[in-house]
């Protein structure tokens, strides 16, 4: 998942860091291409390849021929309606089968450590993003436990800022275009923390970890999402009588709030 929003930022400050070398897999030609525009004044050696981690002989080449460290699991289907509507096969194939590949490649080439990026919709998931996402959690957590080469750890956010496909770039497109704008419902709420901030600690927690751990980013408090969108109509300039927010009404698989954890009292801060 390296052309991904999160991907992308994690190379880049992976980068910052002189690594001996960097492997880059998405299965987006375009998100390839870009990140490799951006990356090509860099001294790295840099191998970009687009494939598909459910190919698993293609993927077991990969590992044959690089000598790998570590491993940033950040390949995913992510978007609620379009996986709970007519996706959940390919949810399931890409977000779990797809991370027991990699996962059990890790193991058989001695990869030191295998960091997996969730989610807090893996939380008592209640659609299929979130669901798919807690099984994969689970596989690494097994792996963990059935292994004494690669260490798994597994690092759990909320809504990253910006990131494609979020509401923040759809919200802005529709104040562009006039409104209205949308939101499912009055009281519904969302952790947010900016691409930066989320990657830095994907990184930190990789070099903290020990193996077995689920780490949780420190997401700061809830915002209701009426909130952000009033915040944003103002901030391009309009009042409220110019623009209209329209509640659509919870889409499936959606919560009206996300939990970032299971149990707050087995939590170390």
């Amino acid at each position: 998942g390296a052309g991904g929003s999160i991907g992308t930022e994690i190379c880049r400050q992976l980068l910052k860091l002189k690594p001996k070398k960097v492997i880059c897999i998405d299965i987006s030609e375009a998100s390839i291409y870009k990140i490799e525009q951006e990356f090509n004044k860099i001294e790295t050696e840099i191998i970009y390849f687009i494939d598909d981690i459910k190919n698993i002989k293609r993927i077991d080449k990969i590992f044959d021929t690089n000598d790998i460290d570590i491993i940033f699991h950040a390949a995913a289907y992510k978007h609620v309606p379009l996986l709970e509507d007519n996706n959940v096969e390919s949810a399931i194939k890409n977000n779990v089968f797809g991370t027991k590949v990699i996962s059990d490649l890790a193991i058989k080439y001695k990869v030191q450590k295998f960091v997996y990026i969730s989610t807090d919709k893996a939380v008592n998931p209640k659609g299929v993003m979130g669901q798919t996402k807690r099984l994969a959690e689970l596989i690494c957590q097994n792996h963990q436990n059935n292994n004494s080469t690669t260490l798994f750890l597994i690092v759990r956010f909320g809504n990253v800022l910006n990131s494609s496909g979020s509401v923040i770039p759809k919200f802005r497109e529709q104040i562009a275009n006039g409104g209205p704008v949308t939101v499912t419902h009055k009281d519904i709420t969302r952790y947010f923390m900016s691409i930066s901030e989320a990657a830095q600690l994907v990184i930190k927690a990789t070099l903290l970890s020990k193996g077995k751990e689920i780490y949780v980013l420190e997401m700061g408090e809830p915002i209701k999402i009426i909130d952000l969108a009033n915040q944003m109509i103002n901030l391009s300039g309009f009042n409220k009588d110019e623009i209209d927010i329209v509640f659509t009404g919870l889409r499936s698989g959606e919560k009206l709030y996300e939990e970032l954890l299971y149990n707050e009292e087995t939590t170390v801060k």
